[in-house]
């Protein structure tokens, strides 16, 4: 029993020690945009997007999956709009988050594929619009791109990445009538 506790706090220590000289390569950190937590990596904050380097990376990895795997109806779209709404503000242009709203209510309110969410896309940017800075949601996320990536099987990836621009969409709440009118106004007939 004394044999067991000894080696208990042996191993005790060991792990403290372990624990202590590489916990740079542990610490995680609560991301702008999304908020996942993800181990940090020193990568570039996005220059693009509200997002860290390290999510960014992950939206890539997602990206290139759908490059990889391309299907008719488009479904990178979703991603493209499900990511620019979930990280809004900061040096996120009104134009990207205003799109990403627009594509999200013509993909789950509508049933709209990500190829004619991308025609809808390319009808408004004929149209001179000053899109304003929208209030980012108050709700915190609880789907992120990290979840879509964690779905191993293509149909699971796929009915995720529906789930979190579901999400997405449904924690932009408070901006669904402002989407709603700018489809009225914009893109009724199309």
């Amino acid at each position: 029993e004394e044999v067991l506790m000894l080696t208990s706090a042996f191993f005790v220590s060991v792990l403290s020690i372990f624990t202590l000289q590489y916990s740079a390569f542990l610490v995680c950190n609560k991301h702008p945009g999304c908020g996942v937590n993800l181990p940090d990596q020193n990568l570039d904050p996005s220059d693009r997007y509200n997002a860290s380097g390290e999510c960014r990376s992950l939206y890539n990895e997602l990206s290139a999956y759908f490059m990889m795997n391309p299907d008719i109806t488009f479904k990178a779209q979703h991603a493209v709009d499900a990511y620019g709404a979930q990280h809004s503000g900061g040096i996120t242009k009104n134009i990207t988050n205003a799109f990403s709203l627009i594509g999200l209510y013509l993909t789950i309110e509508h049933g709209y594929t990500g190829r004619q969410v991308q025609l809808a896309h390319m009808e408004l940017a004929k149209k001179t619009i000053q899109w304003p800075t929208l209030d980012l949601p108050t709700k915190h996320y609880s789907l992120t791109v990290a979840d879509v990536l964690k779905a191993e099987k293509e149909s699971n990836r796929k009915e995720m990445l529906m789930k979190w621009a579901k999400h997405v969409w449904d924690t932009w709440e408070r901006h669904h009538e402002w989407t709603r009118n700018i489809y009225a106004s914009y893109l009724k007939h199309y």
